[in-house]
């Protein structure tokens, strides 16, 4: 087998407080291969937000460490960590973070831009194309609606071919049938492009889609199940 692409290594997550100290993770310890679709499922409170965070090093574990193909996130400095973020990860959030003030192509062209892409505009355009907005390049977000702004943050994702997407809970602020629109679309890019989906969800329908499952308890992993799709 080859290397994985990500390595979860016994991640322990604790805040302090006047109230004495709250463990948030506990010995989460897991490692996932290239192209696998996964999802990590629990309840409110359970850890699983944090977990992601902690995954894309946005936030940083008490103990322990996450390596990205092969590189420890944490012996990095931030800079260094937004670097590999930029190059490695996609993300796509319930809540869009689409920027107001830009238009959906200029949205899409962001990361490329920041990549010093010059031919941002035509692969930005592309993406949108294929998500099915190449009569909204102009639009701002205030005028998509949910399922169009989401549409938006997956090209945006998935416009710099990233090697994992993070995909926290990205249908929990649309209508059924706009959900199920949104998680068809992201396992056809998924498939196409062999990016590695780890996805965050209460939802046991959309988790029983992804191949694999890991449900957080009380900031445990619980025993592993394994579905078939």
């Amino acid at each position: 087998m080859s290397d994985p692409i990500i390595s979860v290594e016994h991640i322990f997550k604790a805040v302090t407080d006047s109230t004495g100290t709250l463990e948030i993770l506990a010995d989460i310890d897991f490692a996932l291969q290239a192209q696998e679709t996964v999802s990590i499922v629990g309840a409110s409170g359970s850890g699983k937000s944090t977990l992601l965070s902690i995954m894309a090093g946005l936030d940083t574990p008490t103990s322990g460490t996450v390596r990205l193909a092969g590189e420890d996130l944490f012996a990095l400095d931030e800079d260094e960590r937004a670097a590999v973020r930029a190059r490695k990860l996609g993300f796509v959030f319930q809540s869009f973070q689409l920027l107001g003030n830009l238009t959906a192509l200029e949205n899409v062209m962001l990361p490329l831009e920041l990549e010093g892409r010059r031919d941002a505009r035509k692969a930005a355009t592309e993406m949108l194309a294929r998500v099915g907005l190449s009569q909204r390049l102009n639009a701002y977000p205030k005028v998509l609606s949910g399922g169009e702004q989401q549409r938006v943050a997956l090209a945006r994702a998935f416009v710099v071919h990233p090697a994992v997407l993070l995909a926290d809970e990205p249908t929990g602020s649309l209508d059924f049938a706009t959900g199920e629109k949104i998680m068809e679309l992201m396992f056809d890019l998924n498939r196409e492009q062999g990016t590695t989906l780890i996805l965050v969800t209460h939802d046991r329908g959309i988790a029983s889609r992804c191949k694999r499952s890991i449900t957080i308890e009380a900031g445990r992993v619980a025993p592993s199940v394994s579905v078939s799709v």
